[in-house]
């Protein structure tokens, strides 16, 4: 099965305000019928760089079996660490960057990792902000749910926010 996945992520503030990410998986079955959904949510104090982990996690997890994935993302941080042997590195290193500081966001790097594992996904940079609908559409989601009632945001644990 053949996936399409669009994910950005945002925050106000950057790293001390909310944030959203969107996300979008898209399938085209044998008869040629699309079936889409979306995904998004906000976080009461997070990074830009989280939620644009948790857009690619959460649409990865919401597969129930494993699919060729096309993942699409404005994340340089996202795609770099898939493409360029970053994330590899970063593990060989007992999660150490090349400078040997702690790599950030280790916990969404390993559930991003789990979720990817049974899939073959394609990683694929697009510009953002540069009319590309998908990724629009994402961004609409992501920074909506930024923006959401503080009631709604749920709270980012990440230990590693500042």
């Amino acid at each position: 099965m053949h996936v399409s996945i669009y994910t950005d992520g945002s925050a106000r503030g950057n790293p001390e305000g909310p944030g959203g990410y969107g996300a979008i998986i898209r399938y085209v079955d044998p008869s040629g019928t699309v079936h889409e959904r979306e995904y998004a949510q906000g976080y009461d104090k997070t990074t830009n760089n989280r939620m644009e982990l948790m857009g690619a996690i959460v649409a990865l997890e919401h597969l129930t079996k494993p699919c060729e994935v096309d993942l699409y993302s404005d994340s340089q941080y996202l795609i770099n660490a898939m493409t360029k042997g970053w994330l590899a590195k970063w593990q060989r290193n007992n999660w150490k960057t090349s400078g040997r500081d702690p790599v950030k966001n280790k916990e969404l790097w390993l559930r991003l990792t789990d979720a990817a594992a049974i899939h073959t996904v394609n990683w694929q940079w697009v510009r953002g902000h540069a009319g590309h609908p998908e990724n629009e559409r994402c961004d609409e989601l992501a920074t909506t749910a930024a923006d959401a009632d503080p009631e709604t945001l749920l709270h980012d644990d990440g230990g590693d926010l500042k």
